[in-house]
């Protein structure tokens, strides 16, 4: 199978980036399965179902989320209405929406999605580990059962993310980190067979701070003055994330790699494999 992630998007300028590219990189790369993080697509604050549904009309398979799931307050009443959008696995029993989804690809594969929220300098949650200790020995990965399973860690600390990583070895296909908004140069196959990358990076504009406007970043920070809320950056965005080609006899990796288009930072797109 041939897996597409998002890192985070950001604003306007995110969309834009992950929805214009999308019909080369489809052409290109021919994804079974493509995965954004969409927490930041509204303003830089949470998503809404309209703009889920405008990343699905493109493309895009499944939304996950992070820290910021609830900023936009309808997503509370929504969120039930489209099941194809993943908020973390570990908020508390009784919150809305699923920390998870099961769909079918092409050829009526499993593939499996998962969100969580990490701890380490974040807001505390219910213990991530346990969390997708219980989802992974419920779907397990391999022939009779899911074809490929994707993990989306949200989460501040490296150190956090890589046990993460290794903690999964072996039973996920690509476990990858989101939340820094700055792509990882650690892109790779772990022991066991899984795919790792700390961070994708964000999709939207560099020329900023962490995708946000720098000029009242800056205020803040340098001068500490009162200042505006934070909003995104207008300028053209850079879509970041990884690519991920599985075996289809087992579901674990056989290759990542990197995936930088359009904007500021170096390019890289991947080629298909044969």
């Amino acid at each position: 199978m041939r897996i597409l992630f998002f890192g985070d998007v950001v604003g306007r300028s995110g969309r834009e980036a992950v929805i214009g590219h999308m019909p080369l990189l489809r052409e290109k790369l021919d994804p079974d399965l493509t995965v954004v993080n969409g927490e930041n697509s509204a303003g830089g604050y949470g998503v809404t179902v309209k703009i889920a549904e405008e990343f699905f009309a493109a493309g895009i398979d499944v939304v996950t989320l992070g820290n910021h799931t609830w900023d936009q307050k309808d997503l509370v009443s929504t969120i039930e209405q489209q099941p194809r959008i993943v908020r973390p696995l570990n908020y508390p029993e009784g919150t809305p929406g699923r920390g998870f989804v099961l769909l079918q690809t092409r050829g009526n594969r499993k593939v499996l999605v998962v969100n969580v929220l990490l701890r380490l300098f974040m807001e505390p949650m219910d213990d991530p580990f346990a969390a997708v200790d219980r989802v992974l020995k419920a779907h397990r990965l391999g022939p009779g059962a899911v074809d490929a399973i994707l993990i989306d860690m949200h989460g501040e600390a490296t150190s956090e993310k890589m046990i993460m990583g290794h903690f999964c070895d072996g039973r996920a296909s690509l476990v990858v980190g989101t939340h820094s908004h700055v792509p990882t140069a650690d892109h790779m196959v772990l022991p066991k067979g899984t795919a790792y990358q700390t961070d994708a990076g964000m999709c939207g504009d560099y020329d900023s701070a962490i995708g946000m406007k720098k000029e009242i970043a800056l205020a803040k920070m340098v001068r500490k003055l009162p200042t505006e809320r934070l909003s995104p950056a207008e300028g053209e965005g850079t879509v970041c994330g990884c690519y991920v080609e599985t075996d289809d006899r087992t579901g674990l990796a056989l290759r990542i790699e990197p995936l930088r288009l359009g904007g500021r930072l170096s390019q890289t797109v991947p080629e298909r494999g044969q």
